[in-house]
């Protein structure tokens, strides 16, 4: 079944919720992936901002009390490439951001085009 399209609304009110360092965060890790994969579509999922590719969740901006996570589903397969990578199970990895430090631009445009690269090769359903 297809989900309809979020407005833009929606993606603006979740940064309009976020404390000033959060979305400062968030809203340079968003653009860092948006420039590596404009295809992706963000979405509001569990609270978080989920960027999609043909309905498949591709990764995740994650907020917490005093970091953000990046999170990528199929992120255990970088895992060799990307020793930055943290987490443990199944299949989802994340880097951590702390607030008011510099977001790794290049770092997040790299895993943005090796998360779809695998996803590519091997089509994973994630959530």
């Amino acid at each position: 079944m297809r989900r309809p399209l979020q407005s833009p609304a929606l993606i603006n009110a979740f940064y309009d919720s976020l404390r000033p360092e959060q979305r400062d965060t968030a809203q340079a890790m968003h653009k860092a992936i948006v420039s590596a994969a404009p295809h992706l579509r963000p979405e509001v999922k569990w609270g978080n901002l989920c960027f999609m590719n043909d309905g498949d969740n591709v990764m995740a901006i994650v907020l917490h009390k005093m970091h953000a996570h990046l999170q990528i589903f199929n992120g255990v397969q970088l895992v060799a490439d990307f020793p930055e990578l943290d987490g443990a199970g199944k299949g989802m990895r994340h880097i951590k951001i702390r607030y008011r430090q510099p977001v790794n631009d290049q770092l997040v445009r790299e895993l943005t085009l090796a998360s779809l690269q695998v996803w590519g090769r091997s089509s994973p359903r994630w959530g």
